[in-house]
């Protein structure tokens, strides 16, 4: 099974050559990720600005760049105050408002290429609506080291997906799809630390899945450890969550058995686990 990698503290880096991807803790169960070079950094859905100002301080690194993946106030709280220490490029959704942080975002879409100097990135922008209507997502090819990356906001979890406060099953399945289609190794850097609770979830909807039940374990021991769950992989993901795997046979079987429901296609599927996790508990 591709499982996370494991971090060695909280919060922790995931070294690719001369690069750092950073969970950085903030609210309850957020992270807002750091990626930098060892001297610049870009910083992605800040929704509050003392963690990152304090990591920053702590690394020594400079804040180089902002990327935005959509308009909640988890995500962007934070952006006015950290360009209240220096001014730097932000790059963020066309299709959302962003109320008094519209004069300060670059407006991207799916398609578009993000390019930084330093540190030195580039990006593939994604379209993928369903959680918010205009929702992007941020793509590296690859790192140094040649390993692709994916920062995705609140359309995919660690064996979950984002509700759908105002795109549309059809939308989240394909954004979802979109994510699928990535080479399995790239690491996918998630906005929430939601994986034990989605996991409860994943093993009602596939409860004979082993390489769920693999995971249920060893994440449940990362987090006793006060590790984190992230980053996660598409192939790790294709292989435990529920939501990538709705054309699976014996997920749509125990859909059909435990809500009384007919499952006639992968769409369906989808619809009847999406709403069945708003109310599981």
């Amino acid at each position: 099974m591709n499982s996370p990698l494991e971090h060695a503290s909280v919060p922790a880096a995931t070294l690719a050559a001369n690069f750092d991807y950073v969970p950085v803790p903030a609210f309850e169960d957020n992270y807002i990720w750091v990626v930098s070079d060892g001297l610049d950094a870009v910083v992605v859905d800040p929704g509050d600005a003392a963690p990152v100002r304090a990591y920053l301080a702590k690394r020594g690194w400079r804040l180089a760049a902002i990327l935005l993946t959509h308009h909640h106030n988890d995500h962007v709280g934070g952006v006015a105050d950290l360009l209240s220490d220096e001014r730097v490029p932000v790059y963020g959704p066309a299709g959302e408002a962003l109320g008094p942080l519209d004069r300060f975002v670059t407006r991207v879409k799916g398609g578009d290429a993000v390019h930084l100097d330093a540190p030195a990135l580039d990006f593939k922008v994604m379209d993928v609506p369903g959680h918010t209507r205009g929702h992007i997502a941020y793509f590296q090819a690859s790192d140094p080291a040649g390993k692709p990356h994916l920062f995705c906001g609140d359309t995919l979890f660690a064996c979950g997906c984002g509700r759908l406060f105002e795109g549309t099953p059809a939308q989240m399945l394909a954004s979802l799809d979109s994510f699928a289609a990535l080479p399995g190794s790239t690491e996918v850097h998630c906005a929430h630390e939601y994986t034990l609770s989605n996991i409860r979830f994943a093993l009602a909807c596939d409860p004979h899945n082993a390489n769920l039940r693999d995971w249920s374990l060893e994440a449940a021991a990362l987090r006793e450890r006060g590790v984190p769950t992230l980053p996660t992989t598409i192939a790790h993901e294709c292989a435990v969550n529920p939501f990538l795997r709705a054309g699976d046979p014996a997920v749509q079987a125990t859909l059909a058995d435990a809500l009384h429901e007919t499952v006639s296609d992968r769409l369906a599927a989808f619809t009847l686990m999406r709403e069945w996790k708003n109310r599981f508990r």
